[in-house]
């Protein structure tokens, strides 16, 4: 067939490349000049399978009033007008509760397994690089409550088989050495080995030249302005290029979806969610990270990518805002500065932010719509980039007609009604 993506995030170009692996057509349109420079661009750098969990837990609405009273806070609400916003917040609060957060970490442990295996399979056949490290991630905990608080998660990752293994601190310098220079300062820490970790930037550029070479047309700097419908099926995208058709459309933009799909009259559940980070080059690497450290407290990754620390995290609700507020980037400079002082320099560190495509469950949309040619593939929040290669696998699996290799249940929209 022929197939139009829309996005080259790392989501919508893994989907071309398995699209195009599975014999299709197919060609990208992106408003940026190329492909993974919004959400993708420099996110914390993590594959984290072992990780993935729907920020919607028991006990959340608690913590989060907790959190908007710290300093260095995880959760910053800048309240606006938008009943979107309003309406996502209710929609997540619904699902704090045990049997929602069972549910729901399930069906992102299925798939972000899966999709690290899918990920660990394209670096064997095709030597793909981007300052990769295959060492774990190390959640650290600075008090006991927090220690008994992961045993949920814990219960969640030997149902599934994922590997782990609970530590005290000495435990966690065995894993992360550098952690020795701040004894003290945490009581033990949750290690996933499974985990990896990554430059997405770097990932998805590659992966758009290997997509190229199998025959994807890259679109950059075209405008996406709607989705063109006869009867119930989408025919046609108008850009700023005219109209360009296909027998299949790919829906990839991320926080930007919702707003492309809602003059067809899909409401999907997806909400930005704006994320910060820092990158600081390592001045000395005993003092640095060797892989991902996830610091409970802050709610904030600190990752090794190759001679670079990536600090990312904050969880900022203000609609599609993208302003760098000064305070954010003191959270995270805090947070390295505390585990990590001088391995790298915070003087020389670049800010960024991105927003992370949200749903208020934590599972991404993936497949059909109740519109015939028209597929999604976006709601990943903050695991686009660990979810990537498993999402494009499903996604190229259910356009082809073929049945995907793991159980989808929960992944389509239909979970919501629609």
């Amino acid at each position: 067939m022929k197939i139009i993506v829309l996005g080259s995030g790392v989501v919508g170009t893994t989907s071309a490349y398995f699209l195009a692996r599975a014999g299709h057509e197919v060609s990208v349109v992106e408003r940026q000049g190329g492909a993974a420079l919004e959400t993708s661009f420099a996110n914390a750098g993590e594959v984290s399978s072992g990780m993935a969990a729907p920020w919607a837990a028991p006990g959340i609405p608690m913590k989060a009033l907790r959190w908007l009273a710290m300093q260095h806070s995880p959760l910053v609400i800048r309240p606006s007008f938008d009943p979107r916003m309003w309406r996502w917040l209710f929609q997540m609060l619904g699902n704090c509760n045990p049997a929602s957060y069972a549910v729901n970490k399930s069906r992102m442990v299925r798939l972000a397994e899966y999709s690290r295996d899918c990920l660990i399979a394209l670096r064997e056949e095709t030597g793909i690089a981007y300052d990769h490290r295959s060492k774990g991630t190390l959640q650290v905990f600075r008090n006991p409550r927090q220690l008994d608080e992961a045993q949920d998660d814990i219960a969640v990752l030997k149902r599934y088989g994922v590997p782990h293994a609970l530590f005290d601190a000495a435990g966690c310098e065995t894993v992360e050495p550098a952690l020795a220079r701040v004894r003290g300062k945490i009581v033990g820490g949750l290690h996933l080995p499974g985990d990896e970790t990554g430059d997405c930037f770097k990932f998805t550029q590659a992966l758009a030249r290997m997509a190229q070479d199998l025959g994807v047309v890259f679109r950059n700097g075209v405008e996406i302005r709607r989705l063109l419908h006869e009867g119930d099926a989408v025919t046609a995208v108008d850009t700023s290029l005219g109209e360009l058709r296909a027998d299949a459309f790919v829906m990839a933009l991320g926080s930007y979806s919702p707003l492309m799909l809602a003059p067809l009259g899909i409401k999907i559940p997806v909400y930005p969610v704006k994320g910060y980070s820092i990158t600081l080059p390592i001045i000395d690497a005993a003092s640095a990270p060797e892989s991902t450290i996830m610091e409970e407290t802050y709610k904030v990754g600190i990752t090794r990518l190759g001679e670079r620390i990536r600090v990312g995290g904050t969880a900022e609700i203000a609609g599609y805002d993208l302003r760098l507020h000064p305070s954010r980037r003191a959270t995270l400079v805090h947070a390295v500065s505390e585990l990590f002082p001088g391995g790298g320099d915070v003087e020389q560190a670049t800010f960024w932010c991105g927003l992370r495509p949200m749903t208020p469950d934590g599972t991404p949309l993936i497949g059909p719509t109740r519109y015939r040619k028209l597929f999604l593939n976006t709601g990943h929040g903050t695991l686009g980039w660990t979810m990537s290669c498993g999402s494009a696998r499903v996604l190229a699996d259910l356009v082809s007609g073929r049945a995907p290799e793991i159980d989808t249940e929960g992944l389509f929209m239909s979970r919501y009604g629609d």
